[in-house]
């Protein structure tokens, strides 16, 4: 479990997330990429050097996607340590590594001593400063591929948030294969699935027609009267083509870097939120609720 408590003028409040370290560890085909991303991820996953960056808010599913992608790295033969604050779940034939601040153990420190273990793949719980963003940016410029997070609203403007903490625009330029951005949106319960009441203003800015009908959960037993049952993810991916890179060596806007990636045939993930919800796995709602422009 992990808990926070902080007092507040009627007393302690708590919130609680739980952790089930039995749970399945999904594999790439489970977590709801299309089948052009799913191919895109699979292909960096066999590069021997760059680094892979996801970004969403929190809870927002990054490390089941982590450890989807690094659940397909063959540790037979490759070499892989990650260092996690917490560490969720237990991973076969990968060393995974408790960050400890207390004992000096942060996530740089700890990635500065994985250099010494010859790995071939880190995975870097998350970048939160420039020290940590420095030393996974040099290790993915020295022959590792690197994977970890990024706390940002999408794709594109996780590559000028580095630039604006102080990664040399070059050295990102060189070495970033794709960010992924994600969500996470409510299934529509199965068993009470019905047309869908939307609001015109909605679909005004979602840019869907009046006349295309969309489905949501009423409510039953089986969802506890929610409309909803399970949790899936919605993505877009952004790939370092060499336009792009190009683009990150000038210093230029977010903006500019996300117009580049739909010219590079990026799926927005408002528009991917959409996809699922024509074909009834959620509701319009939920993708209003998670939509990104």
């Amino acid at each position: 479990m992990r808990i926070s408590s902080i007092p507040t003028t009627h007393g302690e409040r708590i919130v609680m997330r739980l952790l089930d370290k039995t749970s399945k560890i999904f594999n790439l085909e489970e977590i709801g990429l299309s089948p052009q991303n799913n191919a895109i991820l699979r292909e960096y996953l066999v590069y021997s050097h760059g680094i892979i960056l996801l970004t969403g808010p929190t809870g927002s599913g990054k490390t089941t996607t982590l450890y989807a992608a690094l659940n397909e790295v063959d540790t037979t033969q490759k070499n892989v340590l990650t260092i996690e604050d917490p560490v969720e779940y237990s991973l076969p034939g990968i060393s995974q590594v408790q960050v400890n601040v207390k004992k000096g153990l942060t996530f740089a420190h700890g990635l500065r001593s994985f250099l010494r273990q010859d790995p071939d793949v880190m995975m870097v719980g998350e970048i939160r400063d420039l020290e940590t963003a420095e030393v996974a940016v040099r290790a993915a410029l020295t022959g590792h591929l690197v994977f970890s997070t990024v706390h940002t609203n999408d794709s594109a403007s996780t590559v000028t948030r580095l630039i604006d903490i102080g990664v040399e625009p070059y050295l990102l330029s060189a070495t970033l294969l794709g960010v992924l951005a994600q969500r996470l949106v409510r299934c529509n319960c199965r068993r009470c699935v019905a047309a869908e009441e939307v609001d015109p203003a909605i679909r005004k800015l979602l840019g869907v027609s009046e006349e295309e009908v969309f489905y949501r959960g009423r409510g039953c037993e089986e969802c506890n009267h929610t409309g909803y049952s399970g949790r899936m993810a919605v993505y877009e991916l952004l790939r370092a083509t060499s336009d792009l890179r190009d683009l990150v060596q000038d210093g230029v806007t977010s903006a500019t870097l996300h117009a580049q990636g739909l010219k590079d045939g990026m799926t927005p993930l408002t528009q991917n939120a959409i996809a699922q919800a024509r074909q009834r796995r959620t509701s319009l709602a939920e993708v209003y609720r998670v939509r990104l422009e």
